[in-house]
């Protein structure tokens, strides 16, 4: 890691006593530099159990306001605020709100992949790990799902729930390369296919394992194969190989996030100077969506 500016965030991240979180989708410098990697709700979970005042979420805006709903003492930083989600933005309040007018005898259930106005409106959050058990769970025979529909298709294959699933996508892995993923494995016939649910379900039929990007992590962990194609945000092969540097990943699909890659160490140390752009909720909302957060951990 070679940066210029490492050793000077390193630095003002100990003087202003923060934690260095990035998501394991962020480009290796980033996830060189963090305190801590994973998936997003793991992230803000292990910030929160931190005595660190500022947290610097090296992700996208969902995430860090998830932070914040954990943290809400802690100043949480996203250091470019522009790294958005076109997912979470697939889906308004408003039109979650005309969803459950529609089908007023569901409870919602939201992807973590949600802003956090959505959040409030839920009864529970998910991750692609806890999805199924937390349906399941769900006092209700019907559930809103939202927003991700290749998520939401593959959690009612495997639940008796009927489900009412809003039509958002992950853009980039919704148009995953299944040529490409079907090219690797010939090319490597020993390899296992892991690809990400809110990939297509025809990348599904082609995989070995449909996992989320901590489920991949279980997963390898677990196995004997000395060879995965990834199939999820290209920048989880980079944290695979810094885990299991005994194994070889192949990215899988052509999956990549341009939002995941927009902010750099001068970016992260810009945001450590100034201590901005802050992200921060309103207490009533902040406390709305808290409660579907903490709702999806009782239930799964």
């Amino acid at each position: 890691m070679d940066d210029p500016f490492i050793d000077e965030i390193r630095t003002l991240a100990k003087r202003r006593k923060a934690v260095i979180l990035a998501h394991s989708y962020q480009p290796p410098v980033i996830q060189d530099m963090a305190d801590f990697v994973g998936d997003s709700l793991g992230l803000s979970r292990q910030a929160a159990s931190t005595d660190a005042e500022v947290i610097v979420f090296c992700g996208v805006l969902f995430m860090a306001e998830t932070a914040h709903i954990l943290s809400p003492e802690k100043t949480v930083l996203l250091p470019v605020l522009d790294a958005g989600c076109p997912l979470a933005d697939s889906i308004t309040a408003e039109q979650l709100r005309g969803m459950q007018r529609e089908h007023p005898n569901a409870e919602t259930v939201v992807y973590i992949n949600s802003t956090a106005a959505v959040k409030a409106l839920s009864y529970s959050c998910c991750t692609s790990a806890n999805s199924v058990e937390v349906v399941e769970s769900v006092p209700s025979d019907e559930v809103i799902f939202a927003p991700d529909l290749n998520l939401g298709t593959w959690i009612a294959g495997r639940t008796g729930k009927r489900m009412h699933i809003w039509e958002g996508d992950c853009f980039a892995h919704s148009h995953a390369d299944l040529d490409h993923m079907l090219r690797l494995r010939d090319e490597h016939p020993d390899a296992e296919l892991l690809v990400h649910p809110e990939t297509s379900p025809e990348c599904w039929d082609a995989a070995d394992h449909v996992l989320g990007t901590s489920g991949m992590i279980e997963h390898v962990g677990s196995s004997t194969v000395r060879t995965f194609l990834i199939g999820t945000e290209e920048g989880m092969v980079y944290r695979l190989s810094t885990l299991f540097p005994d194994r070889e990943f192949i990215a899988a699909g052509r999956i990549r996030c341009h939002n995941m890659k927009k902010i750099e160490p001068v970016s992260v140390l810009r945001s450590l100077r100034l201590l901005e752009p802050v992200i921060s909720l309103e207490p009533e909302l902040r406390e709305a969506a808290r409660a579907a957060v903490v709702r999806m951990t009782d239930l799964g």
